[in-house]
């Protein structure tokens, strides 16, 4: 059992996401209890086939899988197996129908699957244009642009329940009339954010690019050609929005139905929101990951894959996701349905850049190209195997007499890999997520007290400590950094291996993407990322690239190319920047100029404070004001243990925090808060508090006064001379790539899969 191999940032992720909470958020689980809690769950299935089998003895395989940190499924099968709600798929695919009940219908299921915890796709090629006639009404249809706004805005009002938030993927053909608007349908950052977008290419608009050919557009109501366009303008406009903000991504539409095992159901039209899983629609998919890092054994002359531990790994795990099939609560019935007729699994890895490094074997070589063939092709081999002795025992899945795979060995399930981003996962695992490289190998955390912390990859890590090269100051180089590539005290052997995704060249994430993408039966989730000095041209090569190379997808970033993340703070501390009226109106916040909105000011490195306890209707309230030389920069609040609304009294102190640092004076935050009254009010003595918003009104007006009467105390707070001034999004300059913060911690924020992913707390946004 190797519960303690749980770092901090992996239980700080599970305390937050994962562990079980009381009606007024106190922890109830422990990280033991959730991994029983999960395997006494998934081991319960067997029972529906063996009515013999000893359950306990294979809910303790299962938990040592898992608390070994070998193998772990998606975060819905973690936080809802065993559970009331007992939804366990991560992704879904949902019609969108050319009917106004249609797309009402979906619009409802989808929200139903966010309320479960789900991320849902749609492809909304079937809707007609806009400008079409609709008989029924003698109007014009609105086409379908319109509607995904529609879907956008369900997602944003249901936000997943508040354990997952909403991710959409919107996929249109290229062929669509419609398709020159779908693509610019993102060009404003601030439009359509609870989807990623996707261009489904087919193979005759490749033929008509690499020609230089027009190609026509297809009336999705009548199958017509109402009109042609320059393949090459339609595709050189897809890399020039990519360019801009990473959107639209492509899929490859007729590789995935080249790979349809169930056809007579339908074609695949849309994917789930990181591009890995194409399904049809009603269909859903239950992930799990193999953390390769663990399939490592030492030898005399360093580490090697042990592919007996591989095997058994692969074994336990299609079991596993096999029996998720059965004990899931599906949001759907026509969900439940589809997904059991095909039993469809995907099982992937991750961790993978962590094992090159240990092997020292550098990510953008040949022989990491190849070895990532060889485990690849092993995991999908002994996955097939252990598929195919499940249906021995068990029956293959219902669509096998009609499937692709009827004349071949029984099958218990209709695919078994898939190559996710694995996220929060990785966190918990303690390993580089998915096969992405390595993003960045340090960076700063500035924790709330105003300390720095370095967090440093953990192969790094033990590499600098064997080299006697471990020490601060190089730690905080590499921080500024990300990378170790201008480090001239790190031997250049060692900087060869430890490559990060900025140091690897665009076409070298591409044939990494593509030697897994041929073992694999679905679809490989990878970001390319690009530096910001990227042109147009790379990236049409990437995408060419991966069409050449066989990729069912390619998704890009480029740094700094969604601006509004990007903040420049180089005015802070211009002496113009200091004038203003009162304590609070010193430093300006900070107005994007491509936007036009405000953003607070960054938190200073030093504050000072005033902490006050006062009683409130439900208990004890803790109010912490904390200032700097221009007046109160934020507030924090605790509850006793008599309990409270702490979730309530914290997104006050947050936004009131926020508010006080773009500017917003004082006065107007408490006329806002002053006043509201709570059913469970009590008049306090001296201050009649009548809720927690008042109470945290009334000693921000206190410790406003106090520090107004203290002008000579304000100067000590001038920042040291040696630090440099603290910034909110950036970390790493724009060599390394610009790494923007998490909006719920402040530490950096990776781009995965269409993604972006916060390894601190796990916080992780799709769209």
């Amino acid at each position: 059992m190797a519960i303690s191999e749980i770092s901090k940032n992996a239980l700080t992720v599970l305390e937050k996401r994962y562990l079980g909470k009381d009606e007024d958020g106190n922890l109830i689980e422990t990280v033991d209890g959730m991994f029983r809690r999960v395997a006494d769950t998934i081991a319960s299935a067997d029972a529906k086939y063996d009515s013999t089998v000893d359950t306990v003895a294979l809910s303790r395989e299962f938990y040592e899988l898992m608390t070994e940190l070998r193998f772990l499924p998606n975060s819905p099968t973690l936080m809802n197996a065993g559970r009331m709600l007992g939804q366990l798929s991560a992704c879904f695919v949902l019609p969108v129908e050319d009917s106004m009940e249609g797309i009402f219908d979906s619009v409802k299921n989808a929200a139903l699957i966010h309320k479960s915890g789900g991320g849902t796709g749609f492809s909304f090629s079937r809707l007609r244009q806009s400008g079409s006639a609709v008989r029924s009404t003698g109007g014009v249809a609105s086409g379908p642009v319109s509607f995904m706004k529609v879907f956008n805005a369900a997602t944003e009002a249901v936000k997943q329940g508040g354990t997952r938030r909403g991710a959409n993927m919107g996929v249109l053909r290229i062929d669509h009339p419609d398709i020159l608007e779908f693509i610019n349908c993102k060009e404003d950052n601030k439009e359509i954010t609870n989807f990623n977008i996707s261009v489904g290419i087919t193979e005759a608009f490749m033929e008509a690019v690499e020609k230089q050919s027009d190609y026509d557009l297809i009336d999705p109501k009548t199958g017509q050609a109402v009109g042609h366009l320059s393949a090459e303008k339609v595709f050189d406009m897809i890399v020039e929005h990519a360019w801009q903000n990473g959107e639209p991504g492509i899929i490859f539409l007729d590789r995935l139905n080249r790979d349809n095992v169930t056809p007579t159901q339908g074609e695949i039209e849309s994917t789930n929101p990181c591009g890995e899983q194409p399904l049809l629609p009603y269909e859903s998919c239950n992930l799990g990951s193999i953390n390769l890092v663990k399939m490592l054994r030492k030898t005399l002359t360093g580490y090697e894959f042990d592919f007996v531990l591989l095997g058994e790994t692969v074994e336990k795990a299609v079991h596993f996701l096999d029996n998720v099939i059965d004990v899931n609560n599906y949001p759907l019935d026509k969900i439940g349905e589809t997904t059991k007729a095909s039993r469809k699994i995907g099982l992937g890895v991750m961790g993978w850049a962590d094992a090159l490094l240990m092997m020292g074997i550098p990510y953008n070589s040949d022989e990491a190209v190849a070895l990532a063939e060889r485990v690849m092709r092993y995991i999908e081999n002994t996955g097939h195997a252990a598929s195919s002795r499940l249906a021995e025992k068990r029956g293959t899945f219902p669509l096998f007499s009609v499937s692709t795979l009827k004349d071949g060995p029984a099958m218990r399930n209709a695919t078994i890999t898939t190559i996710a981003p694995t996220g929060t996962l990785s966190i918990i695992g303690g390993c580089s997520s998915g096969v992405e490289p390595v993003f960045a190998y340090a960076f700063i955390r500035n924790i709330m007290d105003g300390t720095e912390m370095v967090e440093v990859n953990p192969v790094l890590t033990a590499k600098l400590k064997e080299l006697g090269l471990y020490n601060d100051r190089l730690l905080k180089k590499i921080a500024k950094e990300g990378t170790v590539a201008h480090c001239e005290e790190i031997p250049e052997d060692v900087r060869r291996v430890f490559v990060c995704s900025h140091d690897i060249k665009p076409i070298d994430h591409i044939k990494m993407q593509a030697a897994f993408q041929r073992y694999t039966d679905n679809a490989v989730s990878k970001t390319v990322n690009f530096p910001k000095d990227a042109t147009k041209s790379e990236v049409r090569d990437v995408y060419l690239l991966a069409y050449k190379e066989g990729c069912k997808g390619v998704t890009i970033y480029r740094d700094g190319s969604r601006e509004e993340q990007v903040l420049n703070i180089g005015k802070v501390n211009h002496e113009e920047g200091k004038a203003g009226q009162g304590v609070q109106g010193a430093i300006p916040a900070l107005e994007n100029p491509a936007y036009g909105h405000i953003e607070p000011r960054p938190r200073p490195d030093v504050t000072r404070g005033f902490t006050e306890k006062v009683r409130i209707g439900c208990g004890s309230l803790y109010v912490t004001c904390n200032y700097d030389e221009n007046g109160i920069c934020e507030v924090f609040t605790s509850t006793g243990k008599a309990g409270g609304c702490p979730s309530q009294s914290e997104a006050t102190a947050r936004l009131a925090s926020v508010a006080l640092r773009s500017g917003i004076s004082i006065q107007e935050v408490y006329d806002q808060l002053k006043g509201i009254r709570c059913p469970s009010t009590i008049r306090q003595q001296g201050m009649g508090c009548t809720s927690c918003p008042d109470a945290i009104a009334r000693i921000l007006m206190k410790v406003s006064k106090i520090i107004e009467d203290q002008p000579k105390e304000r100067a000590s707070f001038e920042p040291p001379t040696e630090k440099p001034v603290p910034q909110k999004n950036p970390i790493i300059p724009a060599t390394a790539g610009e790494i923007h913060a998490c909006p719920e911690c402040g530490s950096p924020v990776e781009h995965e899969g269409g993604c972006v992913i916060c390894r601190n707390c796990g916080f992780s946004k799709c769209g």
